[in-house]
């Protein structure tokens, strides 16, 4: 192993312009985001597990998939249905590595399409190990004059909502060792004026994810949530203001954005079976940037 210096890993700002409708196509950027197809190194830690993974086909939901099935588990893929094109590619990419991928698209806001999610997965893998809430919502706008009452809903009704009815309808299926994994943001304690509902949000899934560990606690599953801070998906090019696209990620000390590849480590490391004292943990992963 080669030791590599994070500073100059991946491309730094400034970075062209590049907005996209939501929710983004993860082709459509420039630079395209490192997933960890080929730089991710794994070791097999999630051999023979299943792993439910929302918001799968970008992002970072996307690099999750990818390392967890390098570590050796099976993939159940959930995704809107106008990123078919993201989900066949990383369902391809996940097979080359030997691995079995269920594709799972529907709207997570619709509370059926989450309990068929579950039944899908366990019916056709065999069971559910691992549960990645991961799928969201962002829309930027500078006055709360401006953002519209079904905006507002939406990012509860993805970000908050479609968790619940997801997490509910996946607990009858969890053992003893299993393990919920929530993604927040670094917006939770540092929030931004031009992400109010978004923030809000993301505060209440870490304070699900404390609450959510210590009541399962007993019963031997484990939550704990990821924390990032500015990381290079399509979720920049549509959930942030153009002329914040050039400079994205200059703020964090290490001088650029993160990459998917990079933050994907943190779900291996919740998810391995072998931390088993890991639970309600707040995982930030930010490029050193200062928390409240």
């Amino acid at each position: 192993m080669t030791l590599i210096d994070p500073r100059n890993r991946y491309p730094r700002p400034p970075f062209k312009t590049q907005p996209q409708d939501f929710p983004g196509l993860s082709a459509n950027m420039g630079p395209e985001p490192d997933y960890g197809l080929d730089s991710y190194q794994s070791g097999e830690r999630l051999k023979g597990l299943v792993a439910l993974i929302t918001g799968g086909d970008s992002g970072i939901g996307r690099a999750v998939a990818i390392a967890y099935a390098k570590e050796g588990a099976d993939i159940a893929l959930a995704y809107l249905d106008a990123e078919e094109k993201d989900a066949q590619n990383i369902a391809s990419s996940i097979e080359a590595i030997g691995r079995r991928c269920l594709l799972l698209p529907g709207d997570i806001r619709k509370k059926t399409v989450c309990v068929d999610w579950i039944d899908e997965t366990v019916k056709k893998l065999g069971g559910i190990d691992i549960l990645v809430n991961n799928a969201a919502f962002q829309h930027p706008r500078k006055d709360l004059l401006d953002i519209e009452d079904e905006e507002w809903r939406c990012h509860f009704d993805t970000n908050i909502h479609g968790m619940f009815y997801l997490t509910k309808a996946a607990l009858p299926h969890l053992k003893p060792g299993a393990s919920i994994i929530n993604t927040s943001s670094v917006n939770t304690r540092t929030p931004m004026s031009i992400l109010i509902p978004y923030s809000m949000t993301k505060a209440a899934i870490a304070n699900f994810t404390v609450s959510l560990a210590g009541s399962l606690v007993e019963k031997g599953i484990r939550v704990n949530s990821v924390l990032p801070g500015p990381i290079w998906t399509p979720f920049i090019a549509t959930g942030m203001p153009a002329e914040q696209h050039e400079s994205f990620g200059s703020q964090a000390p290490m001088g650029r954005p993160g990459q998917p590849a990079e933050l994907a480590g943190a779900y291996v490391y919740l998810a391995d079976p072998n931390n088993t004292y890991t639970t309600g943990a707040l995982l930030p992963v930010h490029g050193g940037m200062p928390q409240l």
